[in-house]
């Protein structure tokens, strides 16, 4: 990314700096991994980094800036969530299959990026559009590809016509975004992780198919 990278003032970054840079990202995102957004300051995270809040501010107007910096980045990662749906089968055992590699590529991205997504999720709800575009960035890449699953599913006469493909696939994700935010709650209703992906993934399968699976 040498050139491309520039200062908030304008310049473009060196390799050091871009370093720098990167760095002060990395330490961001490892202190909203064990603290509330809102208590992460700048001081705190150029501390980390080994530097000064005047370098942070070189880069990143803010915490927020920087912020959506890793969301914007993740969001690019999310882009391959399409891949779990896109060209699979939902018919017969290979149905089951596709379900259960859907809820656990869904549920893994979701954990691996459990900090940035909370974020996120908290600035779509206070309606600041930056965060929703991100937001709907990931879930959309999984919507589109489950609205065509449907679709020739129907074409087939394999799923009945009154059902809204779009409708579906984006009940579907939405659920299936809302079991990944809360996955440890689960717990305290007594239902173990191994438990909650299949039925999650039986769930999606009825869905989709609108059949009990073949497994």
């Amino acid at each position: 990314m040498t050139g491309q990278v520039r200062t908030v003032d304008g310049r473009v970054a060196g390799r050091r700096g871009q370093a720098t840079r990167q760095k002060l990202l990395d330490c961001l995102s490892e202190m909203l991994s064990s603290s509330p957004y809102r208590d992460v300051k700048v001081i705190d995270v150029a501390r980390k980094a080994g530097t000064s809040p005047a370098t942070f501010y070189q880069y990143f107007p803010d915490v927020e800036g920087a912020v959506l910096e890793i969301a914007e980045e993740m969001a690019k990662d999310g882009a391959s969530l399409t891949n779990l749906v896109s060209g699979r089968s939902w018919v017969g055992k290979a149905g089951w299959q596709s379900s259960e590699e859907l809820v656990d590529g869904f549920l893994d991205f979701w954990r691996r990026n459990d900090a940035i997504l909370r974020v996120v999720d908290l600035g779509a709800a206070e309606g600041d559009k930056r965060f929703n575009k991100i937001r709907m960035k990931i879930l959309n890449s999984v919507t589109h590809s489950l609205t065509e699953a449907v679709q020739e599913l129907q074409a087939k006469g394999r799923v009945d016509k009154d059902v809204n493909p779009a409708a579906m696939a984006g009940s579907l994700v939405v659920m299936l975004a809302g079991v990944a935010s809360h996955q440890k709650g689960f717990t305290t209703w007594g239902v173990k992780q191994a438990e909650l992906r299949p039925n999650l993934a039986l769930l999606v399968h009825l869905g989709i198919t609108g059949k009990k699976p073949v497994k």
